[in-house]
């Protein structure tokens, strides 16, 4: 025979009509005991004592339970909840007062009824207040503690909430002593008691004032290059920067908006206007239909999946020659998306196995985002870059073609610009292989879109900063004067995917990237991040440039030219005379001389297709 369960309420409840039994028949004994103090009991009532104190218990606990007092939370009560027990003792005491009556003892005393109120109430108040006491005493030790001093910059919404949330949630800890606001009309106003100091200009006069531990933004409208000023001011000043929950529209999933600030993130550095996509313009594209994603377990792949799926298509199709990458989105999509994507392991230079993937999941749609990236990789290993590349992207295309795919799209980098590199020439070819696909297949549609360095992808600048001052140095740079154009990934992945529905195939899209950034400047502002002061804790040491690097990349050629587009930060390159009429011929004899493994050789075929590809040597390098 199987027991039933006793629930955990049933045991607390039994064990506090055990104490409140105990307690009130302790006010039955004390309340005689106090009333006759100066005299003995009288002999009615003292024969039949231990009667008397078993019915104020036997009452007591029916009464207590009708009341609803075992349900009270011991840890939050409050004067609610004193009143509800200070009834329930009411109660007992005019019931045991009529007992008293019923059972013909006249001589017991009014003024013992009301000294067993006082100490039945006393005593079942004070030990559930009792149980209370560790936590009190764990906040007045935190109390005496001196709270970190914070100042808000930002007296808007975001800024109140803030306080709010502070006020709330860390009393004991934090303490806000003012905001400053650039809204002349702000100034000297009060929120909820706090100060409107003065402007954001005057931040090191206030952190000096009033001596402030913390500093957080609360501005929707700081960009990047104000948090970037904000955070050396404050290494100036040696206090804390911080940001309000949910001000970054780019920051990494999951920001908890509980939390009253967050640490600034490498993204926020970047921190732009939100992207505004036509979602109706997109959804005509991509909603039912079957959808191929290579490269799918990389950084841009596995951000395209997460943000097709929305889009509700018919099937999404995730290819990768990497398995535990390609696992790991998958179990994403599933578990955190509710998606059922299709797995294919396959790498894109082998054209018999992507020919059986068309066959069996006919794609309607491909973003090609599969390529080696990483240059001087790719300048130690051309064959490698041009068989991934260029025929890779190849195969893609002639399939795409072969297959009426409606839109193919070429994610394609900077470095195809004016290239000095192996990698950048070759993703050069591949744009001219989507190009001549578009010219030549008028029902599909086949684009490249053009864009920088993505933040946080693998392998990429600012992972490999963080690792060199998570081991503490020295942070290495190629060149002080090196700059580069920088993107979140979900940033880039929105605008990628807004491309691929404008218009008619055939160009190079370009995106706006904004100002280009000094990498010295970043890997400065990222020791800043993690607490340490750049050149004093955390060492830079310039390295010298890499092979196949520049100092700078372009976003597009200026014989190019670009065309705006409806949408305010995507550009257009369109198809011109820049593709050779042999295309072809120089395209096999590019495969040849890549299967032969002659590094020379592929270079000299690059140029010919690319006629602005100049290879890099360092006697070139220097004098850029």
């Amino acid at each position: 025979m199987v027991r039933p369960r006793i629930k955990g309420y049933q045991v607390r409840s039994s064990v506090l009509a055990l104490l409140d039994g105990a307690c009130l028949a302790s006010a039955c004994y004390l309340g005689l005991a106090v009333r006759y103090l100066d005299s003995s009991l009288p002999d009615d009532i003292r024969g039949c004592l231990p009667a008397l104190v078993v019915a104020a218990a036997v009452m007591g606990v029916p009464i207590f339970r009708w009341l609803r007092v075992y349900r009270i939370h011991a840890s939050y009560m409050g004067t609610h909840e004193v009143a509800r027990i200070a009834k329930a003792v009411s109660l007992v005491t005019l019931a045991f007062a009529a007992y008293t009556r019923i059972g013909q003892w006249p001589n017991y005393s009014r003024g013992a009824l009301i000294v067993f109120w006082f100490f039945a109430l006393l005593m079942t108040v004070g030990y559930r207040l009792a149980y209370r006491m560790p936590g009190a005493l764990r906040r007045a030790r935190l109390s005496i503690i001196r709270p970190r001093r914070v100042l808000i910059l930002g007296a808007g919404d975001t800024g109140e909430t803030v306080l709010r949330q502070i006020v709330r949630s860390a009393p004991h800890t934090h303490r806000v002593v003012g905001f400053l606001d650039d809204d002349p009309a702000k100034q000297g106003l009060e929120i909820h008691g706090v100060r409107i100091l003065g402007s954001c200009d005057t931040l090191a006069a206030a952190v000096q004032d009033y001596r402030v531990d913390e500093v957080i933004i609360a501005m929707p409208s700081a960009d990047g290059s104000k948090v970037r000023r904000l955070l050396r001011e404050c290494e100036l000043l040696r206090v804390r920067l911080e940001m309000a929950p949910g001000l970054n529209h780019a920051h990494p999933r999951g920001v908890n908006m509980g939390q009253f600030a967050r640490p600034v993130q490498p993204e926020d550095l970047l921190n732009r206007e939100p992207v505004r996509v036509d979602m109706q313009e997109i959804a005509a594209y991509l909603t039912g239909k079957r959808v191929l994603v290579t490269g799918a377990g990389g950084s841009i792949g596995s951000e395209l999946a997460r943000q097709i799926v929305p889009f509700r298509p018919e099937r999404l199709v995730l290819l990768g020659r990497g398995e535990g990458s390609i696992f790991a989105i998958d179990r994403e999509l599933r578990e955190e998306l509710g998606a059922d994507p299709e797995v294919v392991i396959a790498d894109v230079t082998d054209a018999d196995r992507i020919r059986r993937v068309f066959v069996r999941h006919r794609p309607q749609v491909v973003f090609h985002a599969a390529a080696h990236k990483h240059v001087p990789l790719m300048e130690a290993n051309p064959e490698e870059a041009v068989k991934n590349n260029v025929f890779g992207t190849k195969n893609l295309v002639d399939l795409s073609a072969e297959y009426g795919v409606e839109c193919f799209t070429l994610i394609s980098t900077d470095k195809a610009v004016n290239p000095t590199s192996v990698m950048g020439a070759t993703k050069r070819v591949a744009e001219m292989i989507v190009q001549a696909a578009a010219a030549n297949s008028p029902q599909g549609r086949f684009v490249a879109v053009r864009f920088g360095n993505v933040l946080g992808s693998r392998g990429s600048v600012v992972p490999t900063i963080q690792k060199q001052i998570a081991r503490g140095g020295p942070v290495t740079v190629t060149h002080p004067e090196m700059v580069r154009y920088f993107m979140t990934i979900p940033e880039a992945v929105q605008l990628v995917i807004q491309a691929a529905g404008i218009g008619e195939g055939g160009g190079v899209f370009v995106l706006d990237m904004g100002e280009p950034i000094k990498i010295l400047d970043l890997a400065k502002d990222l020791i800043r991040l993690s607490g340490f002061v750049p050149d004093e804790e955390i060492r830079i040491q310039f390295i010298g440039v890499r092979p196949g690097e520049k100092l700078f990349e372009e976003p597009l050629t200026s014989h190019e030219g670009t065309v705006a587009t409806r949408h305010d930060r995507i550009f257009v390159a369109p198809l011109g005379h820049s593709l050779p009429a042999d295309l072809n011929r120089r395209l096999q004899h590019l495969g040849l001389v890549a299967a032969a493994g002659d590094g020379e050789g592929i270079r000299k075929a690059l140029k010919e297709l690319v006629p602005s590809y100049t290879p890099w040597t360092p006697a070139k390098q220097a004098t850029k």
